[in-house]
């Protein structure tokens, strides 16, 4: 379960800012992301390393600038200068070929899942600025050049394609036995796509001479249907008379998996092989890489409980597999593990927490561990990349505080040089020969501000510095503050909370309390994107009507190490309900709060947690909303809940422990919320809790969305949404 809702940067389309100086704060502004900061979008490096590119606001070009200056140096593309071929109106993406000579251009993109889509692809030549379908079957998915740029591979209703570029776009089908709910071939299942966070599972080989991928046989995985109605924005006409469904493959936790294998084709001599790569039956296989060595494929295995993750290299021609590194933990395997991985010539390094920490190492591609690249008390987020020239690594980690994060760079002697100096957060894309950087500085009081620097960390051009966010910002927005208690456990925790800007410390006020809880997350931290819209807005804008707004970090959460972390291993709930309900008390003991007036809500995780909170046994909470939660993790899937709780018939006591077992023990005013069409934890969780609290004689209210999926949103969805959340809080907190 991943939190859908965080603005991640580069994720959302910019927003113009136009305000009155010192308006207020209105609802439908800030639902509408009006006070979101603007960002640069879509950096990608070039060969050289010295320019990036970067598709324009309005889609219509892709443009190259400058990494030393930051300014426009020309037009790539641009779809009023194609010299013959389709006429385009506007792309939503793009890829350049492996040698800057050809253009992947993505267009008519429907969205499938979280990450998955359908497009209609051109091939665009540069130098003769011509465009040329693709592939004249029907919409493909995840096409992708191979490292010479002659041959693209793309996946069509489960089967895997490849276009050879140099004999007039010959198309062949490579797979013949893909079929919807039973067979995908080079893209994932649901359940692989949502929980390893992938949406792509082929890749070719560095002589561009074979191509692997991950096979699916999803057909004895158990059916979730989803019933679909007519709706609005947008509606569903073939709905209108009877209500349709959707059907797809969907494991809860306990139930049978995709059988999953390795194969390869070659693409001169058709050949195809299965891989005799060692996964368990009932295992995953979440990543797979060529290496620069063509013989070598890497191949990630996970065993069904994901504490021992084992990374193969294969030869695609011999189908030999041999075992170079096995990760074991005894609780699970972070997914950073498999999401960091990243190879170069002859090496590999991933992130780990073997060490009480998540840190870097480093491998040969035989297995051997040529360093612990980074050590300390203190957690490494994310791995950037290696220059083989200076020898120097590139990451970001906590290494000041669990709330705060720097870049850094390391040399082989193991010292690390901070490359910001900025107190708040940061985050860097660098240039292919890590040169440079674009680095996003942010902090609770200041909105993002994107400069580049070179590999020392000197700035070399300001991008956008949100300067007039930050101006309304300042005239507009609460009082942000960040603090620390002790809980009756000792247990020390981190929270921020937001003030009314005309805070009086004499008045008792009524507290909100948000949280998502979930395992390795973190929502206290000195960023601008901390709170649900980020900036604090939504906060700032409950502040104004009269609350002091909260949000605490209990056990569970990241950014404090494993120990930390993996606490609530085989009892989510348990703690991190226990946490909130420790927080209300302590902040019930604050001179300006009004004990009997704490109301506590979440999203998802969020959801699940404010249900276990409001029936973990100690009354503290007037009233809650839980919005697309789960109330038992019986009810969802296998990748995610056995990573953290085992099978159901291992750990069958954790699994009793739900909010639907825990009704009867519920207090305050309690508002469910949820969407038909949640694909992601579905509406049966919010149907199965309203039966437990009739049959608990529990009074509550419940407000379901027409068709929605697990993020809420459509028309004016997420409007009304937020107006339903803040009308309960007035209806149990303003009394």
């Amino acid at each position: 379960m991943k939190k859908y809702l965080l603005i991640v940067w580069g994720l959302l389309m910019s927003v113009n800012l136009v305000w009155a100086q010192g308006s207020p704060l209105t609802l439908k502004e800030v639902v509408g992301y009006a006070y979101s900061p603007q960002y640069i979008y879509g950096v990608r490096s070039m060969n050289d390393g010295e320019r990036y590119t970067q598709l324009s606001p309005d889609h219509k070009k892709i443009i190259i600038s400058s990494f030393k200056t930051g300014k426009e140096v020309s037009t790539l593309f641009d779809v009023n200068d194609i010299k013959r071929g389709t006429k385009l109106n506007y792309i939503d993406g793009y890829t350049l070929s492996p040698d800057e000579s050809r253009i992947l251009i993505q267009t008519q993109t429907k969205a499938i899942y979280r990450r998955s889509f359908t497009a209609v692809y051109y091939i665009y030549d540069i130098a003769n600025k011509t465009l040329e379908p693709l592939s004249e079957g029907g919409p493909q998915q995840v096409a992708k050049f191979s490292p010479d740029g002659n041959v693209v591979g793309f996946v069509r209703d489960g089967n895997l394609f490849v276009v050879k570029l140099l004999y007039g776009n010959a198309e062949t089908q490579v797979t013949k036995d893909g079929k919807f709910n039973e067979v995908i071939n080079g893209i994932p299942d649901w359940v692989n796509e949502e929980e390893f966070s992938t949406n792509c599972s082929f890749d070719f080989s560095a002589d561009s001479k074979m191509l692997a991928w991950v096979r699916y046989d999803e057909s004895q995985v158990p059916i979730y249907r989803m019933q679909m109605w007519k709706g609005a924005a947008p509606a569903m006409a073939e709905n209108d008379e009877y209500p349709g469904e959707y059907a797809y493959k969907y494991p809860v936790a306990g139930a049978t998996n995709s059988k999953v294998t390795v194969h390869s084709f070659d693409i001169k001599n058709r050949v195809t092989r299965t891989l005799q790569v060692p996964v368990e039956a009932d295992g995953y296989i979440p990543r797979i890489h060529f290496t620069d060595d063509p013989e070598k494929l890497a191949v990630v295995t996970l065993n069904r409980h994901q504490n021992q993750m084992d990374i193969y290299m294969v030869n695609p021609r011999s189908t030999v597999a041999k075992l170079v590194v096995r990760e074991t933990n005894e609780k699970y395997i972070r997914e950073t593990a498999y999401g960091s991985l990243k190879f170069y010539k002859g090496h590999f390094g991933y992130l780990s927490d073997r060490s009480g920490y998540q840190h870097l190492y480093w491998y040969t591609l035989n297995g051997n561990l040529v360093k612990q690249v980074t050590s300390g008390d203190f957690e490494v987020t994310d791995f950037y990349g290696y220059d083989a020239a200076s020898g120097q690594f590139y990451y970001a980690a906590h290494g000041t505080s669990p709330l705060r994060k720097e870049v850094y760079s390391t040399t082989g002697a193991g010292k690390p040089r901070l490359l910001t100096s900025q107190v708040g957060t940061n985050e860097a894309t660098f240039s292919t020969t890590m040169k440079y950087f674009l680095n996003v500085y942010s902090s609770a009081q200041q909105p993002p501000i994107t400069t580049l620097r070179n590999a020392s960390g000197k700035v070399l051009a300001t991008l956008l510095d949100n300067a007039d966010l930050k101006k309304k910002a300042d005239s507009t927005f609460g009082q942000k503050e960040f603090f620390t208690f002790t809980t009756s456990e000792g247990v020390t925790l981190n929270g921020w909370m937001v003030k009314p800007r005309n805070f009086d410390p004499a008045k008792k006020y009524p507290v909100i309390m948000y949280q998502y809880s979930g395992p390795g997350s973190q929502e206290v931290k000195d960023s601008w994107n901390m709170g649900f819209f980020g900036g604090g807005s939504f906060e700032s804008y409950m502040a104004e009507q009269g609350y002091v707004y909260v949000c605490v970090d209990g056990r569970g959460t990241g950014g404090r190490g494993a120990e930390f972390e993996k606490c609530t291993y085989l009892n989510l709930g348990l703690l991190e309900s226990r946490d909130q309900v420790e927080a209300a008390l302590y902040l019930g003991t604050l001179p300006y709060v009004d004990k009997a007036r704490i109301a506590i809500w979440g999203w998802s995780f969020g959801g699940f947690n404010t249900l276990m909170a409001m029936s973990e046994g100690r009354p503290v909470f007037c009233c809650g909303v839980a919005i697309a939660a789960p109330s038992s993790w019986r009810y969802y899937d296998t990748v995610y809940t056995e990573r953290y709780m085992r099978t159901p018939q291992e750990n069958a006591t954790g699994y009793d422990r739900c909010p639907i077992s825990q009704a009867k023990n519920l207090s305050g005013h309690l508002l469910l919320i949820h969407g038909t069409a949640d694909d992601n934890v579905h509406v049966r969780n919010a149907h199965e809790m309203s039966e437990a609290m009739v049959q608990a004689d529990k009074q509550f209210d419940m407000h379901i969305y027409t068709n929605r999926n697990h993020s809420i949103y459509g028309g004016n969805t997420r409007h009304h949404l937020f107006r339903q959340i803040t009308n309960w809080f007035v209806d149990y907190l303003q009394k």
